[in-house]
């Protein structure tokens, strides 16, 4: 209960702290919601379901690894796990299409070849990411996963070199910043293709748990597993992290000593 009252006095703080940053905002700005606004909220909750449901799945693996529990309380950890990241595949899939549309608001244009693909990306890498989730188990869905493997290699490939063609070409001059987040991405995107090869041990002995009884062997294979799997997934929250800094920051911009509220309110007078 005390758990409870204190989680919601947390959650009515930072709904006070966000109607004050709301009431401050709209008073710098002319009341009309701009698509950029909708696109940029759209990306933080990306980030936001990304970053804090992939740390929930770092918490359980380590209760599934752990020894003093019960078989039955390690395989409900690792279902735990498997139903949390379905979340942060889903904010992967999407995040390259919604930053995509962000950038053209701060300066950097796309020919059409490259918008279409930009698009397309996201609703067709989710559509992947949802069959190889929900088919799992099926001839469909094993396709759909190695698929989804191979386009992340596709991406990682494709983003590093269009943004360094972007950077040696110059297109990137009015937003610098935006080369680093896209290389992060590509960082994490690989981070995570690793982590999976380094856990795979992790997750064939949990399976083992269902018909097994717990031994020495099954035990020391997890531990090692979450403890090559964890590098990865540290580093992935620094690469995050760091690209979060970047778009708040900006640097190289000549709106990063502007808040965002003055970056759409200057945009929306240009227009006007």
């Amino acid at each position: 209960m005390q758990r409870a009252f204190l989680g919601f006095a947390a959650i009515a703080v930072l709904l006070c702290l966000g109607q004050a940053q709301a009431l401050t905002l709209s008073a710098e700005s002319d009341y009309v919601i701009t698509g950029y606004e909708v696109a940029l909220v759209f990306h933080v909750l990306l980030f936001v379901f990304w970053l804090g449901p992939d740390v929930g799945v770092y918490v359980w693996s380590t209760k599934a690894a752990s020894a003093t529990m019960t078989p039955s309380q390690r395989l409900t950890a690792g279902r735990m796990m498997h139903t949390i990241e379905f979340m942060p595949r889903v904010c992967v899939s999407l995040m390259l299409t919604v930053g995509g549309i962000l950038t053209e608001a701060v300066g950097l244009d796309h020919p059409t070849w490259q918008w279409i693909g930009i698009i397309l990306l996201g609703p067709v890498w989710l559509f992947i990411v949802v069959v190889a989730y929900f088919r799992e188990g099926t001839w469909f869905g094993g396709t759909m996963a190695k698929l989804d493997d191979v386009l992340r290699w596709i991406v990682i490939v494709g983003v590093i070199v269009s943004t360094t063609y972007s950077l040696v070409a110059g297109r990137l001059e009015p937003a610098p910043w935006v080369a680093g987040k896209l290389y992060l991405f590509a960082a994490i995107v690989f981070l995570g293709l690793m982590m999976r090869k380094q856990m795979e041990p992790f997750f064939s002995s949990l399976r083992r748990l269902e018909n097994e009884e717990p031994n020495d062997e099954i035990n020391n294979a997890m531990i090692a597993s979450l403890g090559r799997g964890r590098l990865f997934v540290f580093a992935i929250w620094a690469a995050l992290l760091i690209a979060a800094w970047l778009g708040i920051s900006q640097p190289g911009s000549p709106y990063s000593a502007q808040p965002s509220s003055a970056l759409v309110v200057g945009s929306t007078a240009q227009e006007g």
